[in-house]
């Protein structure tokens, strides 16, 4: 399996495809669609952490839906945790990817288990989100 550079992982296809899913509350399915960029960062201490991050994120969106709180709220930690790990790198590609620093998103993880949002009956065959935040990449040439 090929390493694959930070920058080229946070404008790929598959980051996006993630992005559109948990900002649509597809939790579980942004999980799948990040998992091979984490596997791809194998050997990288950039965005290893970060990918890690945001699938342990997408799972505290599944736990909190399910409404167990203590899993949510164990996820949400670790999420926090490995976000606050990459703010120690220049975090102007995860920023851009983000549309907010890791940091911010690190904050917005531990926000979540304590005041997350309040589920509304979805729509038929669409999840409502949980988060009252979205992730709002800038992307270049778009």
């Amino acid at each position: 399996m090929a390493v694959v550079a930070v920058e080229e992982s946070l404008n790929s296809k598959g980051f996006r495809w993630g992005v559109d899913l948990f900002n649509h509350g597809y939790y579980w399915e942004a999980h799948e669609a990040w998992e091979p960029l984490w596997h791809a960062a194998k050997r990288s201490t950039q965005h290893r952490p970060f990918f890690k991050g945001l699938i342990l994120l997408a799972a505290a969106g599944v736990k909190i839906r399910e409404g167990k709180r203590g899993a949510a709220e164990r996820h949400a930690a670790r999420a926090a945790a490995l976000f606050r790990q990459v703010t120690s790198l220049p975090s102007r590609p995860f920023e851009a990817a983000l549309g907010m620093t890791p940091a911010a998103l690190a904050v917005h993880a531990e926000a979540a288990v304590t005041s997350p949002a309040v589920l509304r009956e979805p729509m038929r065959d669409q999840p409502d989100p949980v988060f009252d935040f979205i992730l709002a990449p800038r992307y270049e040439g778009v």
